[in-house]
């Protein structure tokens, strides 16, 4: 396998980040269910058109889309509802075990309603998701200081992060065999405080047999500065108005976590999670009484599991209220605030380094 790092969090919320070190096993098969992994994404994830010719060439300050939209794709009975503002996904429906079609992500039923949403729904959050403690870094000597969010640190980028602006579409094709849709995001120098300028492109392709593809890459164009996307997904496998998710059971093959302090902030420490509320090793309760599987694979070092503990009495699609456990994020990325921590595999992008973060999501009955 490859690493994974779970992030959890000091209440019931299991906002948790672990890193797994485990060998090679066979792809489980299993029930009711979702299952995340970090191995086979070498050959998994490599499905589909590279994005590489998309990063050469990007778009000034300010010349991206000045409109919100929506964007479908389907393929069978999948299908995929996106925006270009924040890169959000807005809906994704697959067919259950009885062959009933559900919406099984949490969001809002209009692009608009996004701009004033405070749970990141679907959302592509970034220059760097997660936490980075008293909103300031060091790099090459510098100290870089950005706009707080999180009381004094600094969450998903800050208050006005990639899930907060307008993406230009650079290729959608909807009729495409596969069909997908890239957006690209010019984040200039300065912004929210990161250094440099970076292009960012995320691509969501979807593929047979009901799988789903979400490419993220980033190149730095003069600068060093970090970078570490993720995708905000909110997941419910029985569907966005089902309730909540605690009797599912979920399986994450990490074997190790990054204990947080008071303000979820990692204390640098990467312990095992045997033991822990935080062993997924073996699926633990929290699939899908109708026999609906998702697979999840990366090649991130990370997962950041949030199973929406501070979700609360959110109206959402078809003004269906979003409550507390409602639904389980799987953020897969780098280690939060690793610019703080040496000993963390190092999130820093360079002209001549770029970023590629890839998922791979299937999904299936039993």
């Amino acid at each position: 396998m490859g690493t994974k790092p779970i992030q959890p969090a000091a209440s019931s919320d299991q906002e948790a980040a672990e890193n797994k070190t485990e060998e090679k096993r066979d792809l489980p098969r299993s029930k009711n269910r979702v299952v995340t992994m970090a191995k086979y994404c070498s050959s998994l994830l490599l499905i589909g058109l590279s994005l590489s010719a998309l990063l050469v060439v990007a778009f000034g300050a300010g010349d991206g889309e000045t409109k919100i939209g929506t964007y479908e794709l389907k393929k069978g009975k999948m299908s995929l509802k996106v925006t270009n503002y924040g890169a959000h996904m807005m809906s994704f429906i697959v067919p259950d075990k009885y062959g009933k079609l559900n919406d099984v992500i949490l969001g809002y039923d209009t692009a608009e309603a996004y701009k004033n949403d405070t749970n990141s729904f679907g959302a592509t959050v970034g220059r760097v998701a997660n936490r980075i403690a008293g909103a300031q870094f060091t790099l090459n000597g510098t100290l870089y200081k950005l706009i707080p969010n999180d009381g004094k640190n600094t969450l998903h980028g800050g208050p006005l992060g990639f899930s907060k602006v307008i993406w230009k579409v650079t290729d959608y094709k909807p009729n495409d065999v596969e069909p997908y849709i890239v957006f690209q995001y010019l984040s200039p120098n300065g912004e929210q405080g990161f250094p440099g300028d970076v292009v960012a492109v995320v691509k969501y392709t979807l593929l047979a047999y009901n799988q789903l593809s979400i490419k993220m890459k980033a190149r730095a164009l003069n600068k060093a500065t970090p970078v570490n996307l993720a995708n905000h997904a909110y997941w419910n496998l029985g569907g966005h108005d089902s309730g909540d998710i605690l009797s599912n059971e979920l399986e994450i093959y990490a074997s190790r976590y990054t204990p947080t302090d008071g303000e979820l902030i990692p204390t640098g420490k990467v312990v095992s999670v045997a033991g822990t509320p935080y062993d997924f090793l073996k699926s633990n309760s929290v699939g899908s009484r109708i026999g609906r599987v998702m697979e999840l694979f990366t090649n991130q070092p990370a997962v950041q599991l949030y199973t929406s503990g501070s979700l609360g009495d959110t109206k959402g699609k078809g003004g269906v209220v979003y409550k507390k456990s409602g639904a389980l994020c799987l953020e897969t990325q780098g280690y939060p605030d690793a610019v703080n921590h040496p000993n963390f595999p190092s999130t820093i992008l360079t002209p001549s380094k770029p970023y590629e973060h890839q998922m791979l999501l299937r999904f299936f009955t039993s």
